[in-house]
């Protein structure tokens, strides 16, 4: 249930080869320059202008804004392409960093687009739950990165939004993806199988479904806008191995309800 950075294996048997393509799918392509080049001299130009890059970097304060510093154009395309493969790449759960935070995260506009796109999903199920849907949204948004990076089945978008696994009871389609799991407060990626779902309003109704009949989860159950009420119950009740789980989850529920979407 602790869903994070996805690659996507289309079964479980491939789990392996899927990772190691996702590995090679992730890796930032270096620029045109170094590939050699007619000449031969490609490498050395471009290791050249690295260097040159790297020593005006280290010049001007080594990252901070305000310097006078600049990439070439290849270095900023580069860099670009290492940003967004470690916001693919990070565990969902690090989507709590909103735009103006020091890490960076979804684009403001992104996050009220997803909110607006799954409220009446998060009313039905927050009414279900006892439960304000602006805490069912924040959910929602914490286990999918602000739906940027959601679980996948196959090629298509298996449109679980909580990262709700497939246990032996589960009749429905399924989706093996690599995620996150904590096991004695270590993370380690594994293979899990997820439900797949038909579409978003299906995720949320079965989200519902779980949670209020599962008696784990029952102090979860009717904590109206107490978002550290609902979190600490689905963190008892085993919703997700992250230790700070609670905590997220309550920090981004306060965010949602202060978002004009």
């Amino acid at each position: 249930m602790n869903r994070s950075d996805f690659t996507f294996p289309t079964a479980p048997t491939q789990a392996t080869a899927a990772t190691a393509s996702n590995m090679s799918a992730a890796r930032p392509a270096l620029p045109a320059a170094f590939g050699g080049g007619s000449a031969g001299g490609g490498f050395s130009t471009a290791f050249r202008q690295v260097q040159s890059d790297v020593a005006t970097f280290i010049a001007n304060g080594g990252g901070d804004s305000s310097s006078g510093a600049e990439l070439s154009a290849d270095g900023a395309a580069l860099r670009a392409r290492l940003t967004a493969s470690a916001l693919g790449g990070s565990d969902a759960t690090g989507a709590i960093e909103g735009p103006g935070d020091s890490a960076g995260g979804i684009d403001k506009e992104l996050q009220q687009q997803f909110l607006a796109s799954i409220r009446p999903y998060a009313e039905e199920a927050g009414q279900k739950l006892g439960v304000s849907p602006d805490i069912v949204a924040a959910h929602a948004a914490l286990e999918s990165g602000w739906g940027q990076r959601p679980l996948r089945n196959g090629t298509a978008d298996a449109n679980n939004l909580f990262g709700i696994k497939a246990g032996s009871s589960w009749q429905g389609d399924v989706a093996a993806n690599v995620t996150t799991e904590y096991e004695h407060g270590a993370a380690l990626k594994k293979v899990e199988k997820f439900r797949s779902y038909p579409d978003q309003a299906s995720a949320f109704r079965d989200y519902a479904t779980m949670l209020s009949s599962n008696p784990r989860y029952q102090k979860a159950l009717n904590a109206g806008n107490d978002a550290h009420a609902f979190a600490q119950g689905l963190a008892q009740g085993g919703y997700a191995t992250d230790p700070a789980y609670a905590q997220k989850l309550s920090k981004l529920a306060a965010r949602v309800a202060k978002t004009d979407y």
